[in-house]
């Protein structure tokens, strides 16, 4: 069961008060000590990201090493997220693809993974949502890299 947090899912800016670019202290002190702590390495080594689980609250914070460790991703599957002030997880998929066009996000991709789940992204707002059978489960985004090979990240701040 999750910790009672309200997480405000803020594309292209954070959450809550945690805003892209912030430091692993900042994260600390937004959320407190994680539940685990894990690093993830590409296959050739070139990229290594330390994720920050909180379990108990419903979500992940990524922070990659070519940035010094910033806050640059987060992954949320704490079913009473809101975005722009409307409960995400109650809504349908069309319901969300509407909530997000009409808030300018009109870059639109999907795909049926082979595992079953269904992958919803908004491009221009860097979000995937993860669906299985018809529901909402999961919802990724993070920061825009401007170069090939991600050593440069577009903050918000």
């Amino acid at each position: 069961m999750a910790d009672k947090i309200i997480l405000e899912i803020k594309p292209l800016q954070g959450i809550n008060s945690l805003v892209f670019g912030n430091t692993r202290q900042e994260a600390e002190a937004a959320f407190g000590k994680p539940d685990e702590k894990e690093t993830i390495e590409s296959g050739d080594g070139q990229y290594k990201t330390e994720v920050w689980h909180y379990w108990s609250k419903g979500f992940s914070l990524f922070f990659d090493e070519n940035v010094e460790y910033k806050f640059t991703c987060v992954e949320i599957d704490n079913h009473s997220a809101t975005i722009w002030e409307t409960p995400l997880f109650n809504l349908k998929e069309q319901e969300i693809i509407d909530l997000f066009k009409g808030k300018g996000y009109k870059e639109i991709d999907t795909e049926m993974h082979e595992w079953g789940e269904k992958r919803v992204s908004f491009d221009d707002a860097l979000v995937d949502l993860y669906f299985e059978n018809n529901k909402l489960v999961s919802v990724n985004y993070g920061v825009l890299s401007n170069n090939e090979d991600n050593k440069m990240l577009i903050f918000p701040n």
